[in-house]
């Protein structure tokens, strides 16, 4: 069986970069960068059959002028002869994922089709399009295995327990026991990035002339933030790998000397971080880390932040998400605003460059707006990042909000696109957003 494996291109919606001032433009970020580990998950989990992966943002950061996302799939479908055409779908990329089944359809309609990844997890009824023939909620990629194999065996869908297959033009869940899988203990898959290779001068942060790499430490996230969709994602649970699997990894990657912790808090265990930077010294790993971690952890454990930096740790990315203690609250994100500051001191003190991530509600004013600015020029960091509270489907906040959407285009759903009605007239509003970007220590993006 030949299996085609789709990253759907980038969402180009970005109304902060739209109405920006012109001196902010250049530090918008553009662009999500690294490999999509979860196709190359499903990649080694099919092992046994030919698979073939591409990239779609990796091929239009290679080619501006590469062809429209139907050509470009309807080429590759009548190239590689695929059995089977995985995609992998966050919200804001879930429109090119029909589009790219329905190029699928157009050039074959017996190839099943199927689609997986964050929005498969948390909303997988949303598929409705008849070009989706599957659709595999959750970190399974055994059950992909188990959808190809049954494929290959003549054996209908159904056959296997825990996906949604369309019958009668309806998405209906399958029955039937579901193996247990620990995708970072016993069923750990590791992934090669050789399917990759095409794009990896296309992974590069910032100004670096070196190709970076996601390796995750963890999956789910122990905090429970209302605007985040990880912990939803994974039911609250939190999944930690193995010390010697990560040094296995690190090791065997020399072309990517900087590594990304694609985490959503890589710094949760402080035991397991201290004995993992312990091994990366002993095994003589030298590679420039960037990772997520949280303000309260550095605030309140400055010695790990210390340990790190001094075992490669150059870029943090902090979500500071507010400056006001009633707003966090509102969020959970059990984190005061002081430690904000107390974590900017730390990281600078250990040669750490920070990405601040704030977050902005739509119901700001210029009096807020102003008062954001000036917490942010008081407190600057090397990088910093505003983007906007957005209700993403499958969170609580949008739970909470659901009835002031004006918005449903998920192409507007990636944080750079106000999705409710705005206190400030909404061109405004994103200008005045945009005009934040302004306010860092640095020149460089990331």
């Amino acid at each position: 069986m030949l299996v085609l494996l789709i990253n759907p291109p980038r969402s180009p919606e970005n109304n902060i970069l739209k109405y920006a001032p012109e001196a902010a433009r250049r530090f918008i970020h553009k662009k999500l960068i690294g490999p999509p580990l979860g196709l190359l998950t499903v990649a080694s989990a099919l092992k046994d059959h030919d698979v073939v992966v591409i990239d779609t943002k990796g091929e239009y950061d290679l080619d501006p002028e590469a062809l429209p996302l139907r050509e470009l799939v309807i080429n590759l479908v009548e190239k590689h002869q695929p059995d089977v055409v995985g995609v992998t779908v966050i919200t804001s990329e879930f429109n090119d994922s029909i589009t790219i089944c329905r190029a699928v359809k157009e050039v074959n309609p017996s190839i099943l089709t199927v689609a997986g990844g964050l929005h498969a997890t948390l909303l997988p009824f949303d598929f409705t399009d008849p070009a989706v023939d599957i659709v595999i909620p959750g970190q399974s990629p055994h059950l992909f295995r188990e959808v190809v194999a049954a494929k290959e065996r003549g054996l209908p869908p159904e056959s296997v327990a825990g996906i949604l297959i369309r019958k009668e033009g309806e998405l209906q869940k399958t029955t039937g026991k579901i193996l247990p899988w620990q995708p970072t203990g016993s069923d750990y898959l590791k992934i090669d990035r050789k399917h990759l290779e095409r794009w990896i001068s296309t992974y590069k942060v910032g100004n670096s002339p070196f190709p970076s790499t996601y390796v995750y430490t963890s999956l789910g996230c122990p905090y429970k933030c209302t605007f985040c969709s990880i912990w939803t994602q994974f039911k609250g649970r939190y999944f930690q790998r193995g010390v010697e699997s990560l040094i296995e990894e690190l090791k065997s990657i020399p072309e990517y000397p900087v590594v990304r912790f694609a985490d959503a808090n890589t710094v949760v265990d402080l035991q397991f971080m201290n004995y993992l930077f312990d091994r990366i010294v002993e095994e003589h790993i030298e590679k420039t880390f960037v990772m997520d971690i949280r303000a309260d952890i550095a605030a309140n454990h400055p010695e790990i932040i210390a340990k790190m930096a001094k075992g490669g740790l150059k870029v943090v990315i902090c979500g500071f998400e507010s400056f006001r203690d009633e707003e966090l609250k509102r969020y959970k994100k059990d984190s005061p605003a002081v430690d904000n500051q107390k974590a900017i001191e730390v990281f600078h003190d250990h040669g750490i460059m920070v990405r601040g991530n704030y977050v902005i509600p739509f119901d700001y004013g210029e009096d807020d707006f102003k008062a954001l600015a000036d917490y942010s020029a008081a407190n600057p960091v090397v990088y910093a990042g505003y983007t906007i509270l957005t209700p993403m489907p499958g969170t609580v906040y949008h739970r909470q909000i659901r009835d002031q959407i004006i918005d449903t285009d998920y192409n507007k759903y990636n944080f750079f696109n106000a999705v409710t009605k705005t206190t400030l007239p909404y061109e405004v509003f994103h200008e005045r957003v945009g005009a934040l970007w302004l306010i860092k220590k640095g020149t460089d993006v990331i």
